[in-house]
């Protein structure tokens, strides 16, 4: 019996997360998925992942309009445009019958979601929204101890998202998130963790209360003296935290993929200081035009009355998420960068004391790169629902399923009008309009 053959894909947007990411899963696994089509606006981007699949000509598109023009080319397809763009290429796509995997977030206004949602009732294609921590090892233990009674029934969870003062600066002020007119911070970044919040939780949010400044990447803190680019002689190079050299040419540890790639593919030391002189990411990270907050706390009460908190921050050394889970009858910790899960049940007798550890199990779980293994994990359970789909057999929700999804991206934006406008916000408010 000859193996069944690959399923194949179609890509809306060829940046990082859709071409470096996405479809990079095919060439790692090309038995089991391969690209066949790509729209792409940008000609080097478009090229490139062309000739790193194989990609003919006449399905390589300049926008995501043309491709959704054709017949049908893929058995799903990929939409990874910019922020602002993901609802109607989605709506275009399940027109045309495709199963999508849809990049985060859906949109940043709650009509838009919810028209999303509305449409994906009674098409033929499904919708996975790309929550890759649902799909990360690390999260999946957490959600299984808590399924079998590791903490008791659920009462709070307190949660970080350890952003780092490099990758802010990155993506929240030089970058492509860095204005509130593309989506709030808390949505743009933090939108996963709500996701594993509700997932957490087990129950739809009900209210939210949020705080939340941008107090540092100002033109009032900058260093005196510091020019409008790193990269033309400011009397604060080598001591900036946020030196634009420093971090994309001369450090990272010798680091050519991401962050340095969405600054140029371009390897040598030349190519990456005439990027910063000429790109955004060059500027000096107090004299650009940001304005999404640095940081912001939560305080969501979900319909079963568990309590949680979210805290997101620029203000950071690493890069990872910290939780602890609190129940009636013991407390999770966890660290995702370390792999750690520390779990203790409450027994007669055992305190925590300075000279011991309370009775703590520790649970140890491998993460790989990519969002821990969520990017890996959310491409291999999208291609087995594509194989199924194909097979003509129902392949369910996914993980991330578009419902609960449409909960996280209301609470984020609750979150923000809660910032905002100084009050306590339902999540029912969102859905019932402005």
């Amino acid at each position: 019996m000859s193996p069944e053959p690959p399923v194949t894909l179609a890509v809306a947007g060829a940046g990082n997360r859709g071409g470096d990411v996405y479809a990079a899963y095919a060439l790692r696994h090309p038995d089991q998925v391969r690209v066949v089509a790509v729209a792409e606006p940008d000609p080097d981007r478009r090229r490139r992942l062309a000739a790193a699949h194989g990609i003919p000509d006449h399905r390589c598109f300049e926008d995501w309009r043309a491709l959704l023009l054709e017949p049908r080319l893929a058995d799903g397809v990929v939409i990874a445009t910019p922020d602002g763009m993901h609802v109607e290429p989605a709506l275009a796509a399940l027109m045309r019958g495709y199963d999508v995997l849809l990049e985060k977030p859906i949109a940043a206004e709650p009509r838009e979601i919810l028209r999303l949602q509305s449409a994906a009732r009674d098409a033929e294609g499904t919708v996975t929204v790309a929550h890759v921590l649902r799909y990360a090892p690390f999260f999946q233990k957490i959600k299984e101890l808590l399924d079998q009674g590791a903490v008791g029934r659920l009462v709070l969870m307190e949660h970080q998202e350890n952003i780092g003062y490099w990758h802010f600066a990155h993506s929240y002020v030089r970058g492509n998130w860095r204005q509130s007119a593309v989506g709030p911070m808390i949505l743009a970044k933090a939108c996963h963790d709500l996701d594993l919040l509700r997932w957490f939780a087990g129950a739809p949010c009900a209210e939210v209360a949020s705080f939340g400044e941008l107090v540092h990447f100002r033109p009032e803190n900058a260093p005196p003296g510091a020019p409008d680019r790193c990269t033309d002689g400011c009397p604060a190079a080598g001591r900036c935290p946020f030196d634009a050299v420093a971090m994309y040419v001369d450090g990272m540890d010798g680091r050519s993929g991401w962050p340095v790639s969405v600054v140029t593919p371009e390897l040598d030391r030349e190519a990456r200081l005439e990027a910063l002189r000429r790109g955004p990411y060059g500027r000096c990270v107090y004299r650009c035009d940001n304005d999404v907050v640095d940081h912001q706390a939560a305080i969501l009460r979900f319909a079963n009355r568990v309590v949680a908190s979210l805290t997101v921050t620029a203000f950071t050394t690493a890069n990872t998420r910290t939780l602890r889970i609190l129940g009636t009858a013991g407390e999770l910790k966890g660290h995702l960068d370390r792999g750690e899960i520390h779990v203790r049940a409450f027994r007669p007798g055992v305190a925590e004391t300075p000279a011991g550890d309370g009775g703590w199990e520790e649970i140890r779980v491998p993460v790989a790169s990519g969002h821990g293994g969520g990017d890996q994990g959310l491409m291999r359970d999208f291609v087995r629902r594509l194989r199924l789909r194909r097979q003509g057999l129902r392949p369910g929700e996914p993980l991330t399923s578009l419902r609960e999804t449409v909960e996280s991206h209301l609470m984020a934006l609750a979150a923000e009008r809660s910032r905002l406008e100084g009050r306590v916000v339902s999540v029912a408010e969102l859905r019932a309009g402005p």
